[in-house]
């Protein structure tokens, strides 16, 4: 091997100079898209020379074949390429032909939406809510809305498939690399001249005769005005009555007179009405009175209520709070059909909403003012159980078909409401006290155990303060429970009022069965509540004790310390 030193010779410099001139011609980069010359071809590859890479990118045959590149499969011939890995893993150079057009297409399309110019296309074919249009000079694929197909609504395009056509791009999502396209606007652009002289002719409050029926739509009907002009009457503009689509009141190709209603000369648009050009009903409102009764006609049934006419065109609102007095949450599907005529009373006229409301059951006679009638409040009544939930029962009064609440701490005076309320099912029979009736509320309450002998009355004869006699029915870490001697309720002791002693409190003093004296600490009769203490009776009893034997800690305190005392007083007598 030869070792050059001296970089200074003629030989050296010329080398120099051809390596600089090399390095600066050829840039490579990854991501960029590159062009490649064919410079070997199998039946399944296509291999490329690309000046600056150590070794042949690959493309597959097939892939060119696809992309309709069948003419640059020649040796010698350029074909772009994006350079995805100058090396990947194997070492070899990754390329895409693939992508590099899409890039090189979308860059067209982005080119042609800044400068709103038209590109060349051809609808391929039909997909959801429209089609799918490939771009002619790149392959790129468009959306193509089925609303922007045409100007007029078409049942077939088959004549309008693989047709090379002019499109508008009207939307670009550069993030997603998504093209929206419009042929409508295509077409609209060479009339838009001509529509904005016809529109010129229209103003407002003009009546336009025979106009022709074209189409129907869910918000409206369209209509061909003198074979030059469409024109669209909304929904709410065809008739003062409600209705629910235009082939209700239309038929295609049928022809009505218009009234022009709007203008719009930026959109070229004309709105007109049909209803207008009769009566409207509403004005005769006055004719109708509050809280009286007419017949009406359901027109139109909702999931909040049902839509009625007092006469054609009046329509009224009846709620589903309105259809029943009893019946929570009913439904007027349940209730009434299309057509049916039913009994109603107005309850609001609002002219300046022109809204009238109405009622179905205030024309029934109210169960809750006939139950108030005929069972005022401490009646004693027979019902049965037709629902129950975790807190409390439901009882019906013969036939009234009012349910009456009876909560479960109104069951019983001496269980748990809640324990008793298992014993009770649907169908029991029950004698029932009426506790309250709130006729605007549409609320009965009713009591069970009100009909019983209360067992609390045996504290209607004692005082706060007086002693009584307990047994003890069970123990716990909080207290005792007692049932008094005679009484049929059990109440609890709390364990800080068992002794005065704090060491004296303790509950496993207990067994349970004992007889003990203990005393009224708190007494309330009307809300049926009482407190028993054995520590309030332990401090009587020592206060007692003082007032006779004289001052704590003295020697009085003795237990005979009175006996001479008191022995004398015995023989005096």
């Amino acid at each position: 091997m030869e070792i050059y030193k001296d970089l200074t010779s003629p030989n050296s410099k010329e080398f120099e100079k051809l390596l600089n001139s090399k390095f600066s011609k050829t840039q490579i980069e990854e991501g960029k898209i590159i062009d490649g010359k064919v410079n070997k071809i199998t039946d399944k590859f296509v291999f490329l020379f690309v000046e600056g890479l150590k070794s042949e990118p690959v493309l597959d045959i097939n892939e060119l074949k696809s992309m309709g590149l069948n003419d640059k499969i020649k040796l010698g011939e350029t074909i772009s390429v994006l350079l995805e890995k100058i090396e990947d893993k194997n070492g070899e150079v990754l390329v895409s032909a693939n992508k590099a057009q899409k890039i090189k297409g979308w860059d067209k399309l982005v080119e042609a939406y800044e400068k709103n110019e038209p590109i060349m296309g051809k609808i391929t074919s039909k997909c959801k809510g429209g089609c799918i249009v490939e771009h002619i000079d790149t392959g790129s694929l468009m959306f193509l809305p089925g609303s922007q197909i045409s100007d007029k609504p078409l049942k077939d395009i088959s004549h309008l498939m693989n047709e090379p056509q002019k499109f508008a791009l009207i939307k670009l999502d550069k993030v997603r690399g998504n093209a929206c396209v419009s042929r409508r606007e295509i077409i609209s652009s060479f009339k838009k001249e001509d529509k904005a002289k016809i529109i010129e002719k229209y103003k407002v409050g003009d009546i336009i005769k025979g106009a022709e029926v074209k189409g129907y739509s869910s918000f409206g009907c369209f209509f061909n005005v003198n074979g030059e002009l469409d024109v669209l009457v909304h929904l709410q503009e065809i008739s003062y009555s409600r209705v629910n689509h235009p082939d209700e009141v239309f038929n295609i190709g049928e022809k009505h007179d218009l009234k022009v209603i709007s203008v719009d000369k930026e959109k070229l648009q004309v709105g007109c009405s049909v209803k207008q050009l009769s009566p409207d009903p509403f004005e005769h409102i006055q004719n109708y009175e509050l809280n009286k009764v007419y017949k009406v006609k359901v027109v139109k049934i909702m999931d909040f209520g049902a839509f009625c006419e007092l006469e054609p065109g009046l329509s009224t609102l009846l709620h589903s709070s309105e259809l029943s007095w009893n019946k929570k949450n009913t439904s007027a599907k349940k209730m009434f059909k299309v057509n049916d005529i039913i009994d109603c009373v107005i309850t609001e006229i609002d002219k300046e909403k022109r809204r009238v409301a109405i009622s179905h059951r205030l024309t029934l006679e109210n169960p809750f003012e006939v139950f108030q009638k005929k069972f005022p409040v401490g009646t004693i009544i027979e019902g049965e159980v037709v629902n129950k939930n975790e807190y409390s029962l439901f009882v019906r009064v013969e036939n009234l078909e009012v349910d009456a609440f009876l909560h479960c701490n109104d069951l019983t005076y001496s269980n748990n409401g809640e324990q008793e309320l298992n014993n009770y099912k649907k169908g029991d029979k029950l004698k029932v006290k009426v506790l309250e009736i709130k006729v605007s509320d549409q609320k009965i309450r009713v009591g069970l155990r009100q009909t019983q002998r209360d067992p609390f009355d045996w504290f209607k004869d004692k005082k706060i303060k007086q002693t009584i006699t307990v047994k003890i029915i069970s123990t716990d870490s909080k207290g005792l429970i007692v049932r008094p001697e005679g009484c049929e309720m059990d109440f609890p002791i709390k364990k800080a009022n068992i002794a005065i002693n704090t060491a004296d409190t303790r509950t496993s003093r207990f067994t349970g069965g004992e007889r003990i004296d203990c005393a009224i600490a708190d007494l309330d009769i009307e809300k049926r509540k009482v407190t028993l203490s054995i520590k309030l009776l332990e401090e009587i009893e020592k206060k007692e004790a003082l007032e006779k034997y004289g001052a704590e800690g003295s020697g009085k305190n003795l237990p005979f310390s009175s006996l001479s005392e008191d022995l004398k007083k015995k023989d005096k007598k």
